[in-house]
């Protein structure tokens, strides 16, 4: 054989591997609930940014866990 041939060989079962964990992930992931429960209140996401000597930024960022208000933020303001 070839040193092609090996490195296509080797590179075909590499992506086999690769499409067969990403199916087994997505498999076992299917039964997981994802995002958060609708309810009353918020969600807080804190982010955190440091670039640094001293430098930085920290933000939190509040989220409705109502979906009617939630999807009330993407309607434009000038709309009833």
């Amino acid at each position: 054989m070839s040193g092609a041939a090996i490195i296509t060989v080797l590179s075909g079962l590499v992506l086999l591997l690769a499409v067969l964990r990403a199916a087994q992930s997505l498999h076992q992931d299917r039964g997981t609930g994802r995002g958060t429960e609708p309810g009353h209140g918020d969600s807080v996401i804190e982010s955190n940014y440091a670039s640094g000597a001293g430098g930085g930024q920290s933000m939190s960022y509040r989220i409705s866990r109502d979906p009617q208000t939630y999807a009330k933020l993407f309607i434009p303001k000038d709309r009833k």
